[in-house]
């Protein structure tokens, strides 16, 4: 395919990075002059430093050719005006902006088609419902679910003396009940595709695939305590903050004065009401919060201050989300509040390199805000029936679910006489009939919906069996 990305921040290039990895052709443009020499330096792509909202400057990044126009600037309007623009030339172009302003978001769900853009992709809403996703497993591990299954992947640590701890996988099935499957086991740093010989130990932490209903026993399994979260705090009350508490209190949809954002998210459904207190240094958002959340208490506070900790009994919680605009501070909150006895903590970080570092520093749930952004994006862009692309581990790994074309070179062949590229996997099956987790009698069907695991750069190869080559 051929990629034209505006943005050449965090997002843009990670984006454009993966990109090349799967052989992909991409241009990227930016206006600003230290960003795009990084860029030009780093990215082995056609590289323009100009102002995205200008058509010589498309034209210029071949934009004319090209199958996908990604806009990921720091404003949303500049986003929507040069999706507007390339759609005003080129309406066959796939196009997608990244906005943070709710308005645009609902009036594209309500079906409203602006400025000819195909796809938004909204960053604290793709961040909001992975915590949410995870605080319904109670945050024992990281959750990726899979739309129109009962199955999840889930990823969890192997605790030492766990019933994990020095299992070899041909052993797996007799363990775990129900379906399941053990798809990625990181080690020290490495990412392994693993077989029937490979052996479990503390400190392993692996993905395995199951169904909902069964995850919970799969983390115990793996040494995680299961502990009802009930009282909940979140420390950041802006947008992402606000949200997750929007999820959690579930407002009666007769009081809100129009459509609910979070109608996008998956809604939790508690067994038992929840106590939720949201911590906010700013007074001013703190008064709009009460106002908007009267079940919260909303405390205007610093949560660095420990006599703040102390004598709020913020200890005392089942579960800490922090969500500020400070990864850093996010960090160190979670950390801190683990150490003085809260059960529970998930943290938001800008990418994957500080997620690994706070799960090491034992934060239960770690949100990479930019690479969760990156993920979404690219389940847009894939072409042909490609429907998702989750990237996992050291972010080496994907996860791609896509659907077998009428071409498709595996159709009529059983799963046993099939390989994907360096020992990729396919992990789950959806067809009509139902999701299973294939076994060795399953056989390829043309309109088979499947999930699998493979390393990055085999992406067109897969396109190329599956039959879905744009």
């Amino acid at each position: 395919m051929r990629i034209v990305i505006v943005g050449a921040g965090m997002v843009g290039t990670q984006l454009a990075r993966y990109l090349i990895q799967e052989k992909h052709d991409v241009s990227l443009i930016e206006s600003n002059e230290e960003r795009a020499r990084h860029a030009s330096n780093r990215l082995d792509c056609l590289v323009l430093r100009d102002e995205g909202n200008s058509i010589n400057a498309l034209e210029e990044a071949g934009i004319a050719r090209a199958d996908a126009l990604v806009c990921v600037t720091d404003s949303d309007e500049v986003n929507m005006i040069i999706c507007g623009l390339a759609a005003s030339r080129h309406p066959d172009l796939i196009k997608i902006a990244r906005v943070r302003n709710d308005d645009y978001v609902r009036l594209n769900r309500s079906g409203e088609r602006i400025l000819g853009i195909d796809f938004f992709v909204h960053p604290d809403v793709e961040a909001s419902r992975s915590v949410l996703s995870a605080i319904e497993h109670g945050a024992m591990g990281d959750v990726l679910a899979f739309a129109g299954t009962p199955y999840e992947l889930g990823s969890v640590d192997i605790a030492p003396g766990s019933a994990f701890d020095g299992l070899q996988l041909s052993d797996f099935r007799g363990l775990v009940k129900g379906e399941s499957l053990v798809t990625l086991v990181e080690r020290k740093g490495e990412s392994i595709l693993p077989t029937g010989a490979t052996a479990l130990a503390a400190g392993d932490r692996i993905h395995i695939m199951t169904k909902e209903k069964e995850m919970d026993a799969v983390f115990i399994l793996a040494g995680r305590s299961e502990k009802p979260l009930r009282k909940i705090g979140i420390v950041g009350g802006g947008r992402v903050g606000a949200l997750i508490a929007e999820g959690l209190l579930e407002p009666d949809p007769e009081k809100k004065k129009k459509p609910a954002l979070f109608s996008l998210l998956k809604r939790l459904i508690p067994q038992t009401r929840r106590h939720i207190t949201i911590i906010e240094e700013d007074y001013n958002l703190c008064k709009d919060l009460a106002a908007r959340f009267p079940e919260a208490l909303v405390l205007n506070e610093d949560i660095s201050d420990e006599s703040f900790v102390a004598e709020e009994r913020i200890d005392d919680l089942d579960l800490i989300i922090t969500a500020t605009n400070d990864q850093e501070l996010n960090m160190i909150a979670a950390v801190y509040l683990k150490s003085r006895g809260v059960s529970r903590a998930i943290a938001m970080v800008t990418g994957s390199g500080y997620a690994a570092i706070a799960r090491q520093l034992g934060v239960d749930v770690v949100i990479p805000m930019k690479s969760v952004v990156v993920d979404s994006i690219l389940s847009h862009v894939m072409g042909g029936g490609v429907r998702g692309v989750h990237r996992i581990g050291d972010g080496s790994i994907d996860i791609i679910e896509i659907e077998i074309g009428p071409n498709a070179s595996v159709a009529d062949t059983p799963i046993t006489d099939f390989s994907l590229p360096d020992g990729g996997l396919v992990m789950l099956v959806n067809r009509e009939a139902g999701a299973f987790i294939p076994r060795g009698d399953y056989v390829f069907r043309r309109g088979d919906r499947i999930v699998l695991i493979a390393k990055n750069s085999g992406e067109i190869e897969i396109e190329r069996l599956f039959g879905v080559s744009p």
